[in-house]
Parts: C-alpha cells; sequence; structure tokens
C-alpha cells in the first residue's frame, strides 16, 4: 500500500525558516516525480514545487520561487521541501504528492498519490 507521510510543519515567525519532510513507502518512487502543494482555509489547492526522479530538474510557483528549495534522496525514499523567507501567505496545509510517471507536472490531477498534510503557520 502506497504510503505518504509528511513531517515538520509547524509555527515559524516571518522571514523564518522551515524544512518539511515526506517518508514515502509501499512503491517505487525513485523513478516518479515527487510534488509539494498547499492548501489554505478556503482556497483551492496549489501546486507549490516538483522534482524530477533524479533529482536533476525542479521547477517551482511564482509564489515561492526563489525561497524554497526542493530536494530528494532516493536511497530514503524522501523528498523534502526547505522553505525561508516565510511569509504570513505561506500559512497553509502542505501536502506530499508522488505522481505515476516522470514529468514536469504542475496539476494535482497529474499526481496519484497523496499524503495527509503536516500544517504551516507562518506568524508576524
Amino acid at each position: 500500500q502506497v504510503q505518504l507521510v509528511e513531517s515538520g510543519g509547524g509555527l515559524v515567525q516571518a522571514g523564518g525558516s522551515l524544512r518539511v519532510s515526506c517518508a514515502a513507502s509501499g512503491g517505487t518512487f525513485s523513478s516518479v516525480t515527487m510534488g509539494w502543494f498547499r492548501q489554505s482555509p478556503g482556497k483551492e489547492r496549489e501546486f507549490v514545487a516538483g522534482i524530477s526522479w533524479r533529482g536533476d530538474g525542479t521547477w517551482y510557483s511564482d509564489s515561492v520561487k526563489g525561497r524554497f528549495t526542493i530536494s530528494r534522496d532516493n536511497a530514503k525514499n524522501t523528498v523534502y521541501l526547505q522553505m525561508n523567507s516565510l511569509r504570513l501567505e505561506d500559512t497553509a496545509a502542505y501536502y506530499c504528492a508522488a505522481a505515476r510517471n516522470s514529468g514536469q507536472y504542475y496539476f494535482a490531477n497529474s499526481y496519484a498519490y497523496w499524503g495527509q498534510g503536516t500544517q504551516v503557520t507562518v506568524s508576524s
């Protein structure tokens, strides 16, 4: 059974940093695209970042480009999202997602598996 488990969320002050992790199990994740999405109350889930299966390709939403970094360790079946210069508007539940294939995917319907999410709250 495929399982994605996020961790590392929490409360951080604006301007601070936080790293969230996603541990994958039950499948072959080293050969597929992985991504991070986020969702705030009353808003649709939005794409944050994606990473190719080898980790040599990354892509970001304009709202986080230059502040967030996605990475992966295939030996550990883990994907990370390093978040720097956090802003109040970054407050959301952050979700890890795995695609069925390798490609540059931006839309939620391109990802087949999802974690339960981890809450990130940025305070002023």
